[in-house]
């Protein structure tokens, strides 16, 4: 074949051909190579020492391009120790600084014309504020940890443990990934969307690009309609299908990619496991209405079994038991009361969102979290004027599908205004109130905040009407028709809303486990890791809510081409302004206040009380949640994170950072493999201690 070199010219000889005596054919010419090579380093940096390349001649029809230090080497191929100091250069030293560098100018590469107005008035500040060679010259660091950061443990799960007890591929697997995940295609072709055809919406850098360059249009597709709970006019959005769809989101960001690999490593691919990618932003019950995903899960699950001849094992993260048995109306899975047990060996629940996330009741609420509060004051002003606290709120309020995350449970669970089961040990201040309002004329320090300068203090129980009162009508008829999030105890009730009631399904406190006693459960989840639990607020001034007004007839509906109508009479701004306190920090409360964020035991996203409740107390044993006895091991991973691995490393516990953990991928390909009884209960929080504080009868 071709190989791109002058063959007018004769070819020179390389060290290692001179010191042969075997006769060679022609050897590819080395001067270009070298003279491209030079000119890059060049370019690079001339404050850089540069770029060396050695060229070694093949044998026939061969070529080699070597770099020095590979990674990894034959024993006959070792090089001598480089003499000169400073810079060492190898692959990873190379491509760590050139992304910076070639990252900087794609984003330069988008003009201000094709920007946002809002971040088209930001780039000058952000332009002036980064200084390039100040950035490559703040580098060295690389040299000390670059066996931290750069060191390859894609498989080395997966050789241990063949070494170790000789782990082959034997159950087939299915991933579920969680909220958010899932990559998103847009497959419209009206007018509006052609641009954006086969894009991927979610989890690309085009995902960046077009938030950039056309924020509006991205929100209208990325967006569900509530009224309908599906896809809005002019817009079609699918999620992306296969192995790829949730390996990493944005490139370079892994997900599950880690998982992947070292599955692969003991026998798995494409035949054996699967990635049931879905549409997130959909609420359980639409996607089964407008994908079939329930429907075509259950085909999977079936071929599986078929093809292997073994049960299949579903290994989730950040999500949840969903299960259907067909009611009056045909809805449902159909297989029958003993399909699970037949079908299904284990589920492995990793950092489930069983009882719901804290941050959720405030991203519905107003649009924020801990991430957005804690940022410097540039940070905050950026993301204030690109995207801001409103426009935050109503974007996940028109994703259905993230409102499962909402707390449940109520008091019973997450406690009252005097206490709360994980409250710390002489607790100053309770979780119980999970949204306490400091007045206006009051300083945020601790000896002006008491009971009469701080109300209302909202429990949960109090705080879930709260919020559903500050989101538009059409927000709240959907949450209504789609989710519960009480606690029911009564046995007879319990098995009705799960096979009759899809607003229960994804409340483990509403529903039984299938009966399935030859089922396992493994719940694997972080802990040691702060986590927000409950949030000082302020309140604003009244403003108009979002979304269409609760009016019917032509009065509802504005005609005028430029879309300015006059308001109907009595329309008077019923929705109010709520942000988090960030000025109130008390320091050394218990809990820990900062940035109008208090903070427990968790995963860094999820409480420990909503990762372990259910699986040490409310599944534990013959329960009225879990009437078959389905065994439930519990296997808890402190968070032990690597200064300089930006991931974290092997022993991370943080909510998705685990998902390239050592001793997660070390259980997950041990239960696959069928090795299930190395996994063994494994408990390190306070989590047996605060399930005995709450009320479960």
């Amino acid at each position: 074949m071709p190989d791109g070199t002058d063959k007018s010219e004769p070819p020179t000889p390389s060290a290692s051909s001179s010191a042969s005596a075997t006769p060679r054919q022609t050897t590819p010419e080395t001067s270009g190579l070298r003279q491209r090579f030079g000119r890059l380093a060049e370019e690079v940096g001339k404050s850089m020492d540069d770029l060396s390349v050695r060229v070694r001649a093949a044998p026939p029809a061969r070529r080699t391009i070597s770099s020095l230090k590979a990674g990894h080497e034959h024993e006959k191929h070792k090089r001598k120790p480089a003499k000169k100091k400073g810079w060492k250069w190898s692959g990873r030293r190379v491509l760590f600084p050139l992304a910076f560098i070639l990252g900087g100018f794609a984003v330069w590469s988008v003009t201000t014309t094709d920007m946002t107005p809002e971040f088209a008035d930001l780039w000058p500040m952000i332009q002036n504020s980064l200084d390039l060679r100040e950035l490559l010259g703040n580098m060295t660091f690389i040299e000390s940890v670059q066996k931290t950061m750069f060191e390859n443990r894609d498989f080395t799960i997966g050789d241990d443990l063949i070494s170790q007890f000789g782990l082959k591929q034997d159950h087939p697997i299915i991933l579920l990934p969680g909220i958010v995940s899932t990559g998103l295609e847009s497959w419209s072709t009206e007018p509006v969307a052609r641009p954006l055809f086969r894009s991927r919406l979610w989890g690309t850098s085009t995902m960046i690009r077009a938030v950039l360059t056309d924020k509006d249009r991205w929100v209208q597709a990325i967006a569900i309609d509530l009224e309908t709970g599906l896809d809005p006019p002019g817009h079609k959005v699918r999620a992306a299908q296969g192995i790829d769809a949730a390996s990493e989101f944005i490139q370079g960001f892994w997900i599950w990619q880690k998982v992947v690999q070292n599955l692969a490593t003991i026998g798995y691919d494409t035949n054996t496991m699967d990635m049931a990618a879905y549409d997130w932003r959909l609420s359980f019950y639409n996607l089964e209405i407008r994908d079939a995903f329930l429907s075509r899960l259950k085909s999977r699950i079936e071929l599986l079994k078929k093809r292997t001849g073994k049960k299949v094992v579903l290994t989730s993260h950040s999500f949840k038991w969903v299960e259907a048995e067909p009611d009056a109306n045909g809805f449902g899975g159909g297989g029958g009361p003993t399909w699970v047990d037949d079908h299904i060996d284990s589920w492995i629940n990793v950092a489930g969102t069983l009882l719901g996330v804290p941050k959720a009741m405030t991203a519905f609420l107003s649009g924020e979290m801990r991430d957005t509060v804690e940022i410097n004051p540039f940070g905050s002003y950026v993301l204030e004027r690109f995207f801001s606290r409103k426009e935050r709120a109503s974007l996940f309020r028109n994703w259905p599908g993230a409102s499962s995350m909402w707390m449940k449970g109520g008091n019973r669970i997450w406690g009252n205004g005097k206490v709360a089961p994980d409250d710390p040990v002489n607790a100053t201040d309770t979780y119980g109130n999970l949204f306490s309002f400091r007045h206006k004329d009051v300083e945020p320090v601790d000896s002006k905040l008491t009971e009469e300068t701080v109300s209302p203090n909202l429990t949960l129980a109090e705080a879930v009407p709260y919020v559903l009162t500050h989101t538009p009508p059409e927000y709240q008829r959907m949450f209504e028709s789609n989710y519960s999030v009480g606690f029911e105890s009564d046995p007879k009730k319990l098995k009705e809303n799960g096979a009759h009631d899809h607003t229960k399904w994804s409340n483990p406190l509403e529903v039984e486990l299938p009966n399935a006693p030859g089922m396992k459960i493994y719940c694997l989840y972080g802990h040691g890791k702060e986590t927000e639990r409950s949030y000082w607020y302020v309140k604003g001034e009244y403003e108009q809510a979002d979304g269409r007004a609760d009016i019917v007839g032509e009065q509802g509906f504005c005609e005028a081409d430029d879309e300015d109508c006059e308001r109907v009479p009595l329309d008077f701004p019923t929705s109010r302004a709520h942000w988090i306190d960030n000025e109130v920090t008390v320091k050394g409360a218990l809990p820990e206040v900062r940035s109008g964020v208090k903070f427990s035991d968790g995963d860094g996203t999820i409480a420990t009380v909503s990762l372990g409740a259910m699986c040490v107390k409310g599944w534990k044993g013959k329960t009225r949640w879990n009437p078959a006895g389905i065994e439930v091991v519990t296997q808890e991973y402190k968070h032990q994170p690597e200064s300089f691995d930006l991931r974290g490393g092997p022993l991370t516990a943080d909510h998705v950072d685990i998902l390239g953990s050592s001793p997660l991928n070390a259980a997950i390909l041990k239960i696959a493999a069928g090795r299930g009884d190395l996994v063994t209960e494994q408990i390190g929080s306070k989590i047996e201690e605060y399930v005995e504080r709450m009320e479960w009868d």
